[in-house]
């Protein structure tokens, strides 16, 4: 037991002699190795606690308000980088590091900045104004560039755009600073889409409106206020051509599925109201009159 115990007391004593071992120095602060384990420890502890705090800001202390989910999600953000901030610098400071020392650190840091970080710190800083301005927010129907999507995450670095296909899209923030964004959403969900329809030129422009307001009317997804119209567009090469207006909330994200019902329930009316869906026609005109004819030449 005495061995024992002598042995344990041995491993204890190299472990704390291991903690002092000196790494380097920076002014009068001497960062040991047990200094660093500490920094370690502390500071992913801080970012794991500071991510429990946005989600209980977001989903616990925020939820029951009339507060925009993109809103509580940027509330929670800031709220997230001022505890980081105010934690590093407590921690710091408790471990016995004078801040001023790291002048050196943070000059270097910059000159790395200016030459190899530009977009890491433009795609940063261009996530501390969105949250700020709120050109977008979660929840959000945006396109830039190539990307439709729902916004589900504003990242300091990024923002996670989710497609109708569910395929995740990752957009760096300076995307939405430096090119144009079309956001479906900005002031509310309701969307008005148009829908080109064409009709033969035996139809009767009044009967083709009241059967298009009628298919409209009866869709569930489409809105009464505003309510949908009718537009006689122009004529056609073959056709009259009408546009038919709807508003809707439910499908501002699926258009397409919006279109193919409409399309569905007005072809089934037209049949219904003997509306002709005309197809490209070409008139020939064939001119009559004398051909004439030269005999072949035949070789002597």
């Amino acid at each position: 037991m005495g061995d024992r115990m002598t042995w344990t007391s041995d491993v204890t004593r190299e472990i704390y002699m291991l903690r002092d071992v000196p790494l380097f120095t920076s002014g009068d602060t001497t960062i040991t190795l047990g200094t660093v384990l500490y920094l370690a420890i502390v500071i992913v502890a801080l970012f794991y606690v500071t991510g429990k705090l946005k989600t209980w800001i977001v989903e616990r202390l925020l939820s029951g308000s009339h507060v925009e989910l993109g809103v509580r999600h940027a509330i929670g953000t800031i709220v997230r980088y001022v505890v980081v901030t105010i934690g590093l610098l407590v921690i710091f400071q408790t471990a016995g590091i004078n801040l001023s020392t790291l002048t050196v650190l943070f000059g270097a840091l910059g000159i790395g900045v200016g030459f190899g970080l530009q977009s890491i710190t433009n795609n940063f800083v261009s996530g501390i104004i969105l949250l700020l301005e709120r050109p977008i927010k979660v929840g959000d129907r945006i396109e830039v560039g190539d990307v439709h999507g729902d916004v589900v995450n504003i990242s300091p670095r990024a923002t996670t755009i989710v497609t109708n296909d569910n395929i995740a899209i990752i957009v760096p923030n300076a995307d939405f600073i430096s090119s144009k964004v079309i956001n479906w959403s900005y002031t509310n969900r309701d969307v008005r889409f148009n829908f080109p329809v064409g009709v033969s030129y035996s139809s009767d422009p009044e009967q083709v409106r009241t059967v298009l307001l009628e298919v409209a009317t009866a869709h569930p997804g489409v809105l009464n206020e505003p309510g949908p119209s009718v537009l006689f567009h122009e004529f056609g090469d073959s056709s009259l051509n009408f546009i038919l207006r709807v508003w809707t909330r439910e499908f501002a994200t699926i258009p397409g599925v919006l279109r193919s019902d409409l399309n569905f329930a007005i072809n089934r009316a037209f049949k219904d109201q003997g509306i002709e869906i005309p197809f490209p026609q070409r008139d020939i005109h064939i001119r009559s009159g004398v051909l004439a004819v030269t005999p072949p030449s035949h070789p002597a």
